[in-house]
């Protein structure tokens, strides 16, 4: 199982899409993660950092020195992106060039190997969501021509390019990464034979020897199974239970049956610390308080109270 809260950390400072998020791309970044990786190991857990470059999703005012969001092509994302100045449109982002792109590879490595120094277990790349390596998977936000482009074997290219330099930074058994076909947020589209892009893809990540995919379902079923065939390693599912609803107790079934060997929580575990135990007793869960998440202070952070 697994526990998320906020936003990510940028591999870059041009990856930074939203406002107050954290980065592991400084050495002051480091020294500052430190802290929460040692609580994280006191108490016997394991902490990876999952590192997400939002690539076109993002805003000029949230980004230093003259620098504008980047991605595959320049096509503007519909949209809106909360600053310190308010809601603003997503921009038109800068097409990314060869060295660019290059440039983004090298930085999830450089951000995984930072990881490490901070005290993480491992890294998780997000692939999902309509960030900077979802834009190159689909179909909508990559309009490129030339190998990063076009068919799905080039616009898969990114992914595994980041999966390869980030597995040669700091090792197979360290690395994760997240996908999630046929997701819709942050106005992206895939293309509509998603087995067509993803399988080929699961399955070149699959000889990588990765520690984990983790699949965020937002296709049906089917695609899930066959993603779970074409992958050896370690599966986790985030299951579809639908806009807003956590997945619950009835999810662990899914490894019962096979379909994945761990399952993936998020808001259910923010509202309860104690989540495995919970589990385990079949509830009472406590109801995630959604006006408090991402941003603000303890309150729906911290205060969850845990059994007894």
């Amino acid at each position: 199982m697994s526990k998320n809260r906020g936003q990510a950390p940028q591999p870059s400072v041009a990856g930074q899409g939203y406002t107050n998020t954290p980065g592991l791309h400084s050495a002051e970044q480091v020294e500052a993660w430190k802290p929460v990786t040692e609580a994280v190991h006191k108490e016997g857990g394991v902490i990876f950092a999952q590192l997400m470059h939002t690539g076109r999703i993002g805003h000029p005012v949230l980004l230093p020195d003259g620098l504008v969001p980047i991605g595959p092509s320049a096509v503007k994302a519909e949209g809106k992106v909360f600053t310190h100045e308010g809601m603003l449109d997503f921009v038109e982002p800068k097409e990314m060039t060869e060295a660019e792109i290059q440039e983004a590879i090298a930085d999830f490595a450089n951000a995984a190997r930072n990881a490490i120094a901070a005290g993480f277990d491992g890294v998780e790349i997000h692939g999902a969501n309509g960030y900077l390596v979802h834009q190159f998977l689909s179909v909508n936000a990559n309009r490129r021509t030339d190998q990063w482009g076009g068919s799905a074997e080039n616009r898969a290219r990114f992914a595994l390019e980041v999966a390869k330099a980030t597995v040669a930074a700091i090792g197979a058994d360290k690395v994760g990464i997240r996908l999630s076909p046929g997701a819709k947020f942050n106005d992206i589209t895939d293309d509509p034979d998603m087995a067509a892009t993803y399988v080929p893809l699961v399955e070149e990540l699959a000889g990588l020897d990765l520690a984990y995919l983790h699949l965020m379902e937002q296709a049906d079923r089917e695609l899930t199974t066959k993603l779970r065939a074409a992958w050896a390693g370690v599966f986790i599912l985030n299951p579809d239970t639908g806009f807003g609803v956590p997945t619950g107790p009835d999810a662990i079934d899914l490894v019962k049956d096979g379909t994945a060997d761990m399952i993936s929580y998020g808001a259910l575990f923010l509202a309860n610390p104690d989540l495995p135990e919970r589990l385990k007793a079949r509830g009472p869960f406590n109801e995630p308080d959604r006006t408090t998440f991402y941003g603000g202070t303890e309150q729906g952070y911290t205060d969850y109270p845990a059994l007894g």
